[in-house]
């Protein structure tokens, strides 16, 4: 499949140091075609399928790709994890790579405009590496149930790549369900890890009289931090260890702890320092990942400016991380710090999920289900935290706005767009 695809790729006029966008959605013909383009030297740029046509337009002007490749034919719902996909292969008015990266992919966009970040083959092969030295990671002959997108990194490297390294099924669900998902666990009987973000942990733990699956042997998530609840819930229902990972699209996997047992600290991934300065987290990294952005706020002097608070235990090396550095805010000369307030509210009874912004006042906005209601949450929230930390307005949606990684969006004017 990737010598035909390399083939059809090369007749385009893609050659060595060319660059390519992939527009597919998780399929094996966007599997097949990411592999031909690094097969043939090209630097691969990676779009989300799910993204707009007007956002496709403005990636391509700003990418300047030589090849799109894209759907012409998409076979399967909405839910699938893998689809049927019969591509087009463009000729596209850009240019060779300026670079010597050898993926270029965009940040999530879930704090505002997204970033371009590149990472060279011996970066990838770096982490891949990194994956090989954590414990408790799938090994040889077991089973990868991978949720996460493989356009982002998690599923990329953390799926994709790291399971061919390692000789790991990489099994996609049927959909995007809590009982397909456990349908694919269950459909061998070598030991299963699930992959994904947050929002699977839930379809799982929401899951009613789920079957047993001693096939299950942890679910590990990254992304968005998971909230204490939600953990319980999931672990009391399926009794495996719920890992966790903190990771950036910039460097990939960062620190984990995939037997829970540090929940919410995490240890850094072999071969990565992580330090903390002035409140927030930096990593260890050679160069800047991010492609025609000169940002000593970011990246400076081998160090990777994450934007995430959080300690580091002089004792242990044990990362917590704390959220967005702009997660605390003064009220009244007293620093809140928003993410415990989101925790708080996360942890409540029916509470889906929750984010809390400063927008003039403290303003949480939530996803809510029976037993949950406005005046359940308001009366916890009243009894849990002080009065100078509690949200002064605070918005239901029928479905909290995500990006296309499942990571919930904390930009102002989407929230503000999708109350109005």
């Amino acid at each position: 499949m990737v010598a035909d695809r390399q083939s059809r790729l090369a007749a385009t006029g893609l050659r060595a140091g060319g660059r390519l966008a992939l527009r597919l959605p998780p399929s094996m013909a966007y599997v097949a075609n990411l592999l031909a383009g690094w097969r043939l030297g090209a630097q691969v740029i990676l779009l989300d399928h799910r993204l707009t046509p007007f956002e496709v337009d403005a990636a391509l002007k700003r990418l300047l790709p030589q090849v799109v490749v894209a759907p012409e034919t998409v076979r399967g719902g909405a839910l699938r994890a893998f689809v049927d996909v019969a591509e087009s292969v463009t000729p596209y008015p850009g240019r060779p790579a300026e670079t010597p990266h050898a993926v270029i992919q965009l940040s999530s966009g879930s704090t505002g405009p997204s970033k371009v970040i590149g990472r060279t083959a011996t970066d990838l092969v770096a982490e891949i590496d990194r994956y090989t030295r954590i414990d408790g990671v799938p090994l040889r002959g077991e089973r990868i149930v991978v949720l996460a997108s493989m356009v982002h990194v998690l599923g990329l490297v953390g799926a994709l790549l790291y399971g061919l390294h390692a000789g790991a099924v990489v099994q996609p669900p049927e959909r995007i369900t809590g009982d397909s998902i456990l349908d694919a666990v269950a459909a061998h009987p070598t030991p299963a890890t699930v992959l994904g973000v947050p929002f699977h942990i839930g379809l799982l733990a929401s899951t009613v009289n789920p079957p047993a699956v001693p096939q299950l042997k942890r679910m590990t998530t990254g992304g968005e931090l998971v909230s204490a609840g939600t953990a319980a819930a999931f672990t009391e229902k399926y009794r495996v260890p719920l890992g966790n990972m903190w990771g950036m699209t910039e460097v990939g996997v960062i620190a984990t702890d995939l037997f829970g047992t540090h929940r919410p600290a995490l240890r850094p991934a072999p071969g990565l320092e992580v330090i903390e300065r002035d409140g927030q987290l930096l990593v260890s990294r050679p160069e800047s990942p991010y492609v025609g952005l000169s940002d000593p706020t970011r990246w400076s002097d081998g160090w990777l400016h994450t934007k995430d608070a959080g300690t580091v235990d002089p004792e242990t090396g044990l990362v917590t991380v704390r959220g967005r550095l702009d997660s605390q805010v003064s009220v009244g000369g007293l620093k809140v710090d928003l993410t415990e307030v989101e925790a708080t509210l996360g942890a409540l009874p029916g509470v889906l999920a929750a984010v809390v912004l400063f927008d003039e006042v403290i303003t949480a906005y939530l996803q809510i289900a029976p037993p949950a209601s406005e005046h359940t949450v308001d009366a916890a929230i009243t009894e849990r935290l002080a009065s100078f930390k509690r949200p002064r307005r605070v918005h239901v949606l029928d479905a909290m706005p995500r990006t296309t990684t499942g990571k919930l969006v904390r930009d102002r004017a989407v929230l503000r767009a999708a109350v109005s």
